[in-house]
């Protein structure tokens, strides 16, 4: 009995849970609606003199009070000469984590648009590349963004720590040079597309579906309708003519790679991938960021849109509600 008591208790917090989970989607689109129209900020941070200042408390912990101010006064002296005439060239940092639908981007538009008003060819730019990759049209355009990175005739290098896959991949072989961590995923150059049909379900519930084109090839597969194998093998003609123009840009970008040998949809760790010619260099963003930090100014842009009361306020209203509810799921959980 106590065992059905609890039960029916945790099924209670079930369906809060469930009611939660509504009013965070509520939320999450009034956030969305709220946020529309907003409009962006360039944040700039100077990395090279966070490490600076790191790498000067530590030693100051490992020595003793007079080496300590000695440290701290030649830290100033330091910063202060930078301030007045810095001669090192810079490295502008970008972080780009893309996701399905590529909306990411319009910040990264703006970021190379502001790199490109201040940058010279002995600059340098970095592109931590996050993503497994998306829409063709999407990811297009982000390559087309790093392109003019390289039009300006300003070295460009792409970090991979975790994954460019498929239109990630895209992006990376823009670069004059890709970086990657070992476990790092990279490849995945093909192109796929897939959706259900319905039309049987319709057909059993006696539910007609019409659909009028202008143009033989306007609609070659529906959802709805009755698809038909010249329709599917027109698809598929589509599909190959995008991967072939995938498998030219890769190929144009990095002439030395067997094409055909690395552009079967197959994806590989980046210790394969760089004896493949994928990667060039086996290393992760945090090393190169160091070692670049020692001889010249590292400064990493990010563009974000201000987001409105509204926006803000059901963002965390639904996380809110969320977090909220699964902590009361955990806590009367009979499986505990």
């Amino acid at each position: 009995m106590d065992f059905l008591s609890e039960y029916g208790l945790f099924l209670a917090k079930t369906v809060t849970l469930l009611l939660a989970l509504g009013v965070a989607v509520v939320l999450l689109t009034l956030a969305g609606r709220g946020s529309k129209g907003g409009k962006g900020q360039l944040d700039v941070t100077d990395l090279s003199a966070d490490l600076d200042e790191t790498r000067t408390r530590l030693k100051a912990l490992l020595v003793g009070k007079e080496e300590r101010k000695a440290l701290e006064k030649q830290r100033k002296l330091e910063e202060k000469a930078r301030k007045n005439d810095d001669p090192r060239s810079r490295l502008f940092v970008i972080d780009f984590k893309g996701s399905m639908d590529a909306r990411e981007v319009s910040g990264l538009r703006e970021e190379v648009t502001a790199i490109l008003a201040v940058a010279t060819p002995q600059d340098e730019v970095l592109v931590r590349l996050e993503s497994g990759g998306g829409v063709v049209h999407g990811y297009g355009l982000c390559a087309s963004q790093l392109q003019r990175i390289k039009s300006h005739e300003i070295p460009l290098t792409v970090a991979v720590d975790k994954v460019a896959a498929s239109g990630g991949y895209m992006m990376a072989c823009v670069a004059d040079r890709i970086l990657a961590a070992p476990f790092a995923i990279v490849g995945s150059i093909g192109v796929v597309a897939q959706l259900p049909n319905f039309n049987k379900l319709l057909k059993k519930h006696d539910i007609e579906f019409e659909m009028h084109t202008a143009g033989e090839y306007k609609r070659t597969l529906t959802l709805f309708g009755e698809n038909d194998d010249e329709g599917r093998e027109k698809f598929r003609e589509e599909l190959a003519a995008i991967h072939a123009r995938f498998k030219a840009f890769v190929q144009q970008h990095r002439p030395a790679l067997e094409i055909d040998k690395v552009t079967t949809g197959e994806h590989w760790l980046a210790s394969q991938a760089k004896e493949l010619g994928l990667v060039d260099e086996l290393k992760t963003s945090d090393d190169y960021l160091m070692e670049s930090a020692r001889t010249r100014r590292v400064l990493a842009l990010h563009y974000r849109t201000r987001k409105g009361l509204l926006a803000r306020l059901g963002k965390q209203g639904a996380e809110g509600a969320i977090e909220g509810a699964s902590r009361l799921l955990a806590r009367h959980s009979p499986w505990q």
